[in-house]
This record gives structure tokens, sequence and C-alpha cells, in this order.
């Protein structure tokens, strides 16, 4: 990890969350204490931010500066705004094509469909800020520096954004999901299209498929009960490069 991939010192991590930087997780020091570190921990309540009490021996090998007992560490890769970039995908003439990733939180997952979303074209990824893998060094190295190419959304609320891309941007949400009938071949991907991935145990959301414009599902053949997903989402990218030629 570079040491401008990270934020350490009380203060400066303080002042970071404060600006609502970027945040991947904070460490430590496990007998950390005083004036300053409450004020860390009362700055830290209610944000989505993971913290791990850790040995001082750890910190000192990550850097060697004056760290404080405290080092915060930064996304290498800025997420982007959504409404930002579907506006933009339109005035370029493209045909949207978006991937959202419901429940992903294995980054070597999140990675890999990443890699495959930027071969095949996709114009953005969306996340949730909650559940969800994020930009990490591991998911940076499986996507084999796709996430420098492809710009990832996080979102509050994925239920909302899926309901905008439907009914506001004119946009075919298709939820892949073996509870469909229909095969992904029978989908028109040629229109502005949008799918959603979901975790491997417990699948998309429910009312994410009850949003969605349709269901799509793989044809398998095999006794194991399902692919992983992203070797799911690369056939499905796939198609639609097949498609639309």
């Amino acid at each position: 990890m570079k040491e401008n991939e990270m934020v350490f010192g009380i203060r400066a991590v303080i002042e970071a969350i404060q600006a609502d930087k970027e945040i991947d997780k904070i460490l430590v020091k496990r007998e950390l204490q005083g004036e300053l570190s409450r004020e860390l921990f009362e700055v830290l309540k209610g944000r989505d931010i993971p913290v791990q009490r850790v040995p001082a021996e750890r910190l000192d090998r990550l850097t060697r500066k004056n760290h404080q007992g405290v080092i915060a560490f930064i996304p290498a890769v800025t997420y982007q705004r959504l409404e930002d970039i579907i506006p933009f995908v339109y005035e370029q003439g493209k045909n949207p094509f978006i991937v959202l990733l419901d429940g992903i939180t294995d980054v070597r997952n999140f990675g890999a469909i990443v890699r495959s979303a930027e071969c095949a074209g996709v114009d953005v990824v969306i996340i949730p800020n909650k559940n969800s893998a994020k930009i990490s060094s591991d998911a940076l190295k499986t996507s084999a520096g796709a996430l420098y190419h492809v710009p990832v959304c996080r979102v509050l609320n994925l239920k909302r954004v899926v309901r905008e891309l439907k009914f506001q941007r004119g946009i075919r949400v298709y939820a892949a999901t073996e509870k469909a009938e229909k095969f992904y071949t029978g989908a028109d991907l040629t229109l502005p299209t949008a799918i959603i991935m979901g975790s491997e145990d417990k699948g998309i959301d429910e009312e994410l498929i009850n949003i969605a414009t349709d269901c799509i599902k793989i044809p398998q053949k095999g006794q194991i009960e399902s692919l992983n997903v992203s070797a799911a989402a690369a056939v499905l990218l796939f198609e639609v490069v097949r498609q639309r030629g």
C-alpha cells in the first residue's frame, strides 16, 4: 500500500471523515486512548466505516511516519456520481450499458466482474453503500486495472436507482436470476440496458426483482446449482456485445 493511499495521524483522519472523504477502513492502535481518540470515535458514530483495533507493530510496518496510532485507507480510485455519468453517456450518443451489483461482497468477484465489464464496454458499475465490496487493492488487482477505466458509483438506495433508470431514464433493467422463465438470449439487449447481478448465496433482493423490467437466466445442464457470479456476469455482458454487433 502506497503512503499516498493512506491518511495517518488522528487529527488528519478526523478531518478526512468530516470532509466526507471515501474511506475503506481505519486501523487504530489497540491501546489508543486520550481526548483525540475519543473525538475520533465520536466522529465515526453513525458512519459506515470499518474500524479495526490492531497492534502498534502493524501500523509501524505500514508507514514510518508519525501515525499517532491511526491510519485510514483511502480508495485508489474515486467513486463517481451517477447523476453525472448517465447524462454524459447520452450526450456521447451512446446506448447505455449498465451493471448493478446487489450484495456482491467478495472483492475478487467484484474485481472480476469489473474486468469483464470493461472488456464489454459497460458505461458504469453501480454498487450500494452497504453490503458491497469496495474498491480495494485486492479488487484492483483482480480487475487487472479495469477499475481505473470503468466508472463505479456507490449509491445509498439501489431500489431507488433501479426505479430511476427504468422510469425516468428509459433503460430496460434485467434481473439475472434462476427464478426467471426467460433465457438471456431471448431479451432484446440492443436497447438501453442495465443488468442486475446478485450474491451467490442470497441472489437479488426480491424487491429489486419486482421493480426490474424483466428477469433473465442462463440455461444450465450440469449438477451444480449455479455459476460463479463473475462467470455468469461475463456470459450476460458479452451477450449484450454480441447483440449490438
